[in-house]
């Protein structure tokens, strides 16, 4: 028996669930926001560019959990990519309740020798798309007076890191376009949250399995699972930004008296990840 998220997580006046859209649903965080919103019945829209794995995984979840679960593949890294995505969910009538804006890439490498191309990727991935998404079906929830955005940002938001300088500034662009937001929508009844993790075991950051369950047992890093049960729950209730995590919490604040010099250690200490 699939278990209710929260009552909101449903069209008011008939109980059927969101239909969810969700960007780097092929694996990562992306995919387990899927799997925990089909095991709570939500049909999906994935999206992703690596269409074998996107495909895959759309066929398991619907088998798995009984629930409709549509596979887009799309480059959401080229320019009009949103408006193609809106366009093509409402050509195919894809209500859209809940909108999960996870698609991202990450790049440690000083904004000077990252490739022209990787920068125009990462910009248009984290700021442009993301923006066009939350302006097209943010706008469309409005009209109806019910629906949910999640964007996911970074503790990075908070931490001027040489070498992450513009993965850290595109996600601090979607802390504050997202913390925004929630205030404008609240009226028309459309939830705005803003996830900022820490580190998450995942593929993202180039680690070697046996060190991303390392990071978990040690509790440097958290797991998908967790971070996402943590994220939609607290999405439903309406809060407009998570950290999850005590110590996630409590670097935010001294983030902001960092000594120059200690943030170039820790460059030096992360070299080995440049790529």
């Amino acid at each position: 028996m699939k278990q209710k998220i929260n009552k909101r997580a449903y069209v008011p006046g008939t109980g059927e669930p969101l239909r969810a859209l969700v960007t780097g649903a092929s694996s990562g965080i992306g995919l387990e926001y899927a799997r925990q919103l089909a095991a709570a019945g939500h049909p999906l829209v994935l999206v992703s560019n690596q269409r074998q794995e996107l495909e895959r995984a759309a066929e398991q979840l619907a088998a798995r959990y009984g629930v409709e679960a549509e596979a887009v593949y799309m480059d959401l890294a080229q320019e009009g990519a949103a408006r193609e995505l809106f366009g093509l969910c409402s050509g195919r009538r894809w209500e859209i309740g809940i909108l999960v804006n996870n698609a991202g890439i990450f790049s440690f490498s000083d904004v000077a020798r990252t490739p022209e191309g990787r920068v125009e990727t990462m910009v248009r991935l984290h700021v442009e798309t993301a923006t066009m998404l939350c302006r097209l079906f943010g706008e469309a929830m409005a009209r109806r007076g019910y629906g949910f955005i999640l964007n996911m940002s970074s503790l990075a938001a908070w931490m001027p890191v040489p070498g992450i300088a513009l993965y850290a500034a595109t996600k601090a662009y979607l802390q504050v376009l997202s913390r925004a937001m929630a205030m404008e929508m609240r009226p028309a009844g459309v939830g705005v949250t803003v996830v900022c993790p820490g580190g998450v075991a995942t593929d993202l950051y180039g680690l070697a399995p046996r060190l991303q369950r390392l990071g978990v047992r040690l509790g440097v890093l958290m797991t998908p699972e967790r971070l996402v049960r943590v994220a939609l729950r607290r999405m439903f209730r309406g809060r407009k930004q998570v950290v999850s995590g005590f110590v996630n919490r409590a670097t935010v604040p001294l983030m902001a008296v960092v000594p120059d010099g200690m943030l170039v250690w820790i460059k030096r200490k992360l070299s080995k990840y440049e790529r």
